[in-house]
């Protein structure tokens, strides 16, 4: 499950169910992803999601996304998060031996 082990839901702010309610109704219910090639998701907009990751719940910082852009999103984040954690390594620049001279 997505929120196990996760202290986000008890960061969102007590009066998260009106924000969600205002942002739904100022994005007219529909998702607003634009995709790279330019088009707009047609899907129902269901989760309000942070265009910036972290706890700014201002309504600038808040669009409304159909699950699967939101999941898609999300997914992305969290592999750039993994990747800049972790551990870089060089590995040594030997030439092939059959390029040596």
């Amino acid at each position: 499950m997505a929120w196990e082990g996760s202290t986000r839901r008890s960061r969102l702010p007590k009066n998260w169910a009106q924000i969600c309610k205002r942002i739904k109704r100022r994005d007219g219910y529909r998702c607003t992803n634009i995709f790279e090639v330019g088009g707009r998701c047609t899907q129902a907009g269901t989760d309000v999601d942070h265009i910036i990751p972290g706890d700014d719940h201002s309504d600038d910082n808040l669009r409304l996304l159909c699950s699967w852009c939101h999941a898609r999103k999300s997914g992305q984040e969290g592999a750039a998060a993994r990747h800049s954690n972790r551990v870089q390594t060089q590995r040594p620049t030997t030439p092939h031996p059959a390029l040596e001279d």
